[in-house]
């Protein structure tokens, strides 16, 4: 979603939209896992104590789904696993 998810500015702005809200939810793709910007964000999301749920899209699989997410719900994205 960024290009420099590195960035100083990047992060406070992103880190003060996780404190607002109530929950992160993670779409887990097969390129997750080489989304800096998508890991820092599951980092913050935790720092700021938010719930997360991850939810595998497309083809991605347990194994696509990154360390950052340990200990963390997943689900298919179906309407019933998501309600």
């Amino acid at each position: 979603s960024v290009k420099e998810p590195w960035d100083t500015e990047w992060k406070t702005k992103c880190r003060m939209r996780i404190k607002g809200c109530h929950g992160v939810i993670v779409l887990i793709t097969k390129h997750l896992k080489s989304a800096d910007g998508a890991l820092w964000e599951i980092k913050c999301a935790k720092e700021e104590l938010k719930p997360l749920l991850g939810v595998y899209v497309g083809d991605a699989s347990y194994s696509d789904a990154p360390d950052e997410l340990i200990g963390v719900k997943k689900v298919n994205w179906t309407w019933s696993e998501i309600a």
